[in-house]
């Protein structure tokens, strides 16, 4: 059982994850599982399993601050979310499978590419504010729907082998393939990520690998914070949240890499 100074460790982390995760329509598994893998010593299974589960507490308490700011598509988010709760377990059993090196290296090369992606898209707009009223409006088409279940499909399989509730692909996809504003992108993806984590988290449970406690209390620093980066994420322009969502995934990358190689 872990210690008191773990807990609040794991408490006083996550309130920034949160934060961070209501702005950028992440649940926060890109930065939850280096601080699990670095400061917690799990090994990498444990690491995602963990990390899954405390994703969607985080996931909740951010879709309702977006949901109430109108800054998400709820209808979008749902066929996302489902296309990705069909496939993540198979994921988390492809996890299982593999060794832990292959793990690691997964979520490293998903996470570079995603921040590759978002740094080109934030070169490509202004700085102007997220929910500026000159933005062209963007509507959802039935297309979109079975494009966004197809997206969720793809980070289903992704979610649940490396342990990330899937925002790392579903943000960057939605803007490339739907077209849709930054605004919208980040409540829409935590809501997909509330529904499309939660069979990742049962297959993992079923394994034995998740460590409740530590996950409990890591959720119980990102929900409340999730809820003021969601009301935050409309003062904050365009550009600045894109540059921000990849800063924080080479971030990310570069520690698990450090870690993985054994360089320090």
């Amino acid at each position: 059982m872990p210690g008191v100074v773990p807990l609040i460790a794991a408490l006083a982390v996550g309130l920034g994850i949160g934060v961070l995760s209501g702005m950028l329509g992440i649940g926060g598994g890109t930065i939850m599982i280096p601080v699990f893998k670095l400061g917690f010593g799990m090994t990498p299974v444990v690491c995602t399993a963990t990390s899954l589960f405390a994703i969607i507490l985080t996931a909740i308490s951010g879709s309702i601050g977006h949901i109430r700011g109108k800054t998400c598509v709820p209808k979008l988010g749902l066929a996302i979310g489902l296309g990705g709760a069909v496939t993540s377990p198979v994921g988390v059993w492809l996890a299982n499978l593999s060794p832990d090196w292959a793990i690691m290296a997964a979520a490293i090369c998903v996470i570079l590419y995603s921040a590759v992606t978002m740094f080109q898209k934030a070169l490509k707009v202004t700085n102007a504010p997220s929910d500026v009223s000159h933005e062209t409006p963007w509507t959802m088409q039935r297309k979109s729907l079975l494009t966004g279940a197809a997206i969720g499909m793809a980070a289903g399989v992704a979610s649940g082998y490396v342990g990330i509730g899937g925002g790392f692909l579903i943000v960057p996809m939605m803007l490339q393939l739907l077209e849709m504003p930054m605004r919208l992108t980040s409540g829409t993806s935590l809501i997909a990520v509330m529904i499309l984590a939660i069979p990742g988290v049962i297959a993992q449970a079923m394994f034995g690998n998740v460590d409740w406690l530590i996950g409990l209390f890591m959720a119980l620093g990102t929900m409340p914070g999730a809820f003021v980066g969601a009301r935050l994420m409309s003062r904050v322009p365009e550009r600045t949240l894109r540059l921000l969502f990849a800063g924080f995934l080479v971030v990310a990358a570069v520690a698990l890499l450090v870690d993985q190689l054994g360089i320090l």
